[in-house]
């Protein structure tokens, strides 16, 4: 399949007459999958209302068709045909975050394709906060189901340059809109439970949520491997590079000390630290890659999949990445980590 690919000025306020996003949008509204960006990362958008759209979505990732999609909107007047119920907390909820990185789980019409929904009796919706994904939508004038656009179980795309280099060929096309902002994949929050429960971290934190709607729960499922998740994108192994990636918990010294061991093993060792913690390490490493500021968690966060992927042009054996306190946005750059080394973690004793 020849995968065309378009530049839209995000920040031009006459992009919805841009023919190449027409063009996109003609696609979709023929049944094919079209990746664009969001605020979050770059997601792959199909007709959320129809089968044969969605499931090649699933081919094009290799994605397990038990794992349920996320539907963006550009408008909540379109949830009345998505939706069954829309609960208080849901409305305050939106009014506080919409656009932005929140994904509602609702209960679903039973109007979206069987395959966004999983089987389930809810669907999941958020409306994105980039101009080109709200253009792309408004154009096509349909709800897009969107899982982010690379091959399943690898790190999420951040830029138009990781969606080719994993879907060159499988897709119809590429709307290149510049770089994401958040970097990480947006929080998911079920509403169909008196209180409010967050089924995946993300760009929206678990105390911005209270500060809105008060008491908002944690699925257990983040907490135990033997927990299924309910939430999309959350049941199987993501964000992985090729080398394997562990966890190092402990103090400078002993993440030095972690590395020199695999070094005396033959192994060629990759890091993902910090800025302050590169500035530290002088040669311990054969490859150090820092992806933000301890500081400011939200560097990290949009710097994470880019750096993960850039591994994969190196020669590294093996990955060691320093980890972060789990509040505020470090839970959801912790959940992202803890899938990409697979839980695996050494501890200083």
């Amino acid at each position: 399949m020849l995968t065309k690919k378009w530049s839209v000025d995000n920040a031009d306020p006459m992009k919805m007459n841009y023919p190449q996003l027409k063009e996109a949008a003609a696609l979709l509204q023929q049944e094919e999958v079209v990746a664009f960006p969001t605020e979050t990362v770059y997601g792959l958008g199909a007709n959320a209302l129809s089968d044969q759209a969605v499931q090649k979505i699933f081919e094009a990732k290799g994605r397990p068709g038990d794992n349920p999609l996320i539907v963006h909107i550009t408008k909540k007047e379109q949830l009345t045909g998505l939706v069954d119920n829309l609960p208080q907390v849901a409305e305050k909820l939106m009014d506080a975050f919409w656009p932005g990185p929140l994904t509602l789980v609702l209960k679903s019409k039973g109007s979206v394709s069987r395959y966004v929904t999983a089987g389930l009796d809810t669907v999941a919706v958020r409306m994105p906060d980039h101009p080109v994904a709200l253009a792309l939508m408004e154009v096509a004038g349909l709800p897009l189901a969107a899982p982010s656009a690379n091959l399943s179980g690898k790190p999420s795309p951040t830029s138009a340059a990781h969606v080719d280099e994993d879907l060159n060929g499988k897709i119809a096309g590429i709307v290149d809109g510049g770089s994401t902002g958040v970097g990480l994949e947006s929080t998911v929050v079920d509403c169909t439970t008196e209180i409010p429960v967050i089924l995946r971290p993300g760009g929206v934190t678990k105390e911005q949520l209270e500060a809105v709607v008060g008491e908002v729960g944690v699925d257990p499922a983040l907490t135990s491997q033997d927990q299924a998740p309910k939430s999309p994108g959350m049941k199987y192994t993501h964000y992985a590079p090729v080398a394997p990636v562990f966890l190092v918990e402990g103090g400078l010294d002993f993440l030095k000390s972690t590395v020199h061991k695999a070094q005396n093993d033959g192994k060629k060792v990759g890091l993902l630290v910090t800025e302050e913690t590169k500035s530290q390490m002088g040669e311990a490493g054969d490859v150090m890659l820092a992806c933000g500021t301890r500081s400011d968690l939200s560097t990290i966060a949009t710097n994470l999949y880019d750096a993960l992927r850039a591994f994969n042009a190196t020669d590294v054996d093996i990955i060691f990445s320093e980890t972060f306190p789990k509040s505020g946005m470090g839970a959801a750059i912790m959940n992202r980590l803890e899938k990409a080394a697979g839980h695996k973690v050494i501890k200083e004793r």
